[in-house]
């Protein structure tokens, strides 16, 4: 009788339902048959599972965890797993295979993952959400099995997937490995006796692979929900090297700065990827941006969305005043990140990287090149890439970032 007290109700709203299988939704791996599960009032199992390839979540897991959290709310039971496992494999890029991890790397990379998704998901309490981790069945298993895993799937299936294709027409090397990735990834499916699988539409391949071993290793009919991806104009994802890619790490500041330097054309896209606001008021958004309403006015508003979700709406209030004041006054912003000299690192290039103010030397060169460093002091460009800093000086990386020497 206790524990009845505290199993969660399953929650059959239909606009609830309607939103969770169509927002930011890509498609639906088959939409009727889960749709009728959702109405039926059977307790689901849901996972979404991430490789800890770096040290922070971002905007890009943040959209499927959303749609995650859509299904706890809902009173299903759901799992984030983290891919300890198969993160030190990788999964295959379309150029080159991945640089292998230690699992050393994967675990200290996803230290903070947990507390980063329970902004999101809760962890504790009633239908509280599981964390798991795939090297619990994936590290015990023996050649034997491995084998008659592989053979459930045919080189032919396998070379159906994009990636393979676009290495293969570009004759780069497959390594048997990397074919490996999307049967271990399925796997997981099957060893969690999964439902529902949800993941960005770029891991397509991956689910579906996990819906037929489910079907025929455990004759369970899983269903994939596939997220849209949050990309600009050209089709590409937010990432490190363009600099826009939002984390889980960043500030107010930052986070609202990086959205002011989003493509327009991601405006509708990161409202209903992003934000909570409704679906008739994103439309109308789109149509005054047609009509040809001034795009900055909902960009503004978009990032301030973002903050007030991850942050609170104070935080949104000062960080959208700050960008007012600094970006379109040009004013100077009275607080910078300080970064400390020491004996062992002393250009400004490396100070920066060492300080994650930038992902690379690379970046830094490309930054001077384009006339984007400045010496704010001197008002002038930095234009030598080994310049060595006092203490005191101040720059502007870039468009967004502000930096003193101390």
């Amino acid at each position: 009788m206790i524990l009845c007290r505290y199993m969660a109700k399953i929650i059959t709203d239909n606009s609830k339902i309607k939103s969770l299988l169509e927002r930011g939704v890509e498609n639906v791996f088959v939409k009727e048959e889960l749709e009728k599960k959702l109405n039926s009032g059977k307790k689901l199992t849901v996972y979404l599972g991430i490789d800890p390839t770096g040290p922070t979540l971002h905007m890009g897991h943040a959209i499927p965890i959303r749609k995650l959290k859509e299904f706890q709310d809902l009173g299903h039971q759901v799992i984030l797993l983290m891919g300890d496992f198969t993160a030190m494999i990788g999964d295959p890029d379309k150029k080159q295979a991945r640089k292998p991890l230690t699992h050393k790397e994967v675990m200290k990379n996803l230290k903070k993952y947990k507390k980063q998704a329970s902004t999101f998901l809760k962890f504790t309490g009633p239908n509280k959400a599981q964390f798991k981790f795939n090297s619990k069945w994936l590290g015990k298993m023996k050649f034997e099995d491995v084998l008659n895993l592989a053979s459930h799937m045919t080189v032919d299936q396998m070379l159906k997937r994009d990636m393979f294709k676009t290495r293969m027409e570009e004759q780069n090397p497959i390594y048997i490995h990397e074919f490996l990735y999307p049967l271990m990834q399925g796997y997981d499916s099957v060893a969690m006796k999964v439902d529902v699988e949800i993941g960005g539409n770029d891991q397509t391949f991956n689910m579906l692979t996990g819906r037929n071993l489910s079907s025929q290793l455990i004759n369970k009919e899983k269903t994939v929900i596939a997220t849209k991806l949050l990309v600009d104009n050209t089709g590409k994802k937010m990432g490190k090297t363009e600099g826009n890619m939002i984390t889980l790490e960043d500030g107010p500041k930052d986070m609202f700065g990086k959205v002011m330097s989003w493509e327009d054309s991601l405006i509708v896209n990161g409202f209903e990827l992003c934000t909570s606001v409704s679906m008739e008021e994103i439309r109308s958004i789109e149509n005054l941006m047609k009509m040809g309403k001034n795009p900055m006015e909902f960009k503004m508003k978009l990032g301030y969305e973002i903050v007030k979700t991850f942050f609170n709406e104070k935080k949104a209030i000062e960080a959208r005043d700050e960008f007012i004041n600094t970006f379109q006054k040009g004013e100077i912003p009275e607080e910078m990140t300080e970064i400390k000299l020491n004996k062992e690192v002393k250009t400004l290039m490396d100070l920066l990287v060492r300080d994650n103010i930038l992902s690379s030397k690379g970046e830094f060169r490309r930054l001077v090149s384009e006339g984007a460093v400045t010496d704010l002091d001197t008002d002038e460009k930095v234009n030598n890439v080994n310049l060595i800093p006092n203490s005191g000086m101040r720059f502007k990386i870039g468009k967004r970032r502000f930096v003193k020497i101390v």
